[in-house]
């Protein structure tokens, strides 16, 4: 093997490497971010649920003017 194929396939292994941590770091940011939406909905539940026992008619008339 000469030296030009050694450093090609050594340029090449290290390509690779740097591809899989990208990819590793996208694999967790993606789960992170499906985290956050599991969140954001549980919360929303919450809501929907504190405002089950409100009286029909309550803030139907909001003055959101400034």
């Amino acid at each position: 093997m000469d030296v030009a194929s050694t450093v090609q396939a050594m340029l090449a292994a290290q390509t690779a490497q740097t591809q899989m941590a990208l990819a590793a770091k996208m694999l967790r940011m993606n789960a992170d971010n499906a985290g956050a939406i599991a969140q954001v909905l549980e919360a929303s539940v919450q809501s929907t649920n504190s405002l089950a026992n409100v009286a029909a008619g309550i803030g139907q008339n909001v003055n959101i003017s400034a």
